[in-house]
């Protein structure tokens, strides 16, 4: 049987890597998927790590409720229920200036707290917000 003219060798695909002996390089894929699981259970981890921080403050409402007081209503929620908790809060005027300030202490206790608090202002404010909640 004589060899067709497509190939010539015969029945084998004629290959010139294997008849110079030259083998294909993966040498990348061991240390591919090293990095990749590595990278996955970091990126994992730091997930489920930042979806839950040590403490989260919200700003529920505020309302001007004399000439020279704003009352704010917001929230802490903690990791730690008896970790101690200091947040610093401010009124602002109608320049956005800083025209009040307080730190207001929460003891520990609960891991979510909710206060209602008024702040006196030097001038007449018109909005309020939390400047930093921090554990002491």
């Amino acid at each position: 049987m004589s060899p067709s003219k497509e190939n010539p060798v015969g029945d084998e695909t004629f290959d010139y890597n294997d008849r110079y002996g030259i083998t294909p390089k993966r040498a990348w894929v061991l240390p591919a998927a090293i990095f990749a699981i590595i990278g996955l259970a970091w990126t994992l981890w730091a997930a489920l790590d930042h979806s839950r921080p040590e403490l989260r403050s919200t700003l529920y409402s505020f309302s001007v409720t004399g000439e020279r007081e704003i009352t704010m209503r917001y929230a802490i929620e903690r990791r730690d229920p008896q970790a101690v908790v200091i947040c610093t809060l401010l009124t602002l005027d109608i320049d956005k200036n800083v025209v009040g300030q307080i730190d207001d202490q929460i003891d520990g206790g609960e891991s979510k707290v909710e206060r209602i608090v008024a702040i006196p202002a030097r001038l007449t404010p018109v909005s309020a917000r939390i400047a930093a909640c921090r554990i002491s």
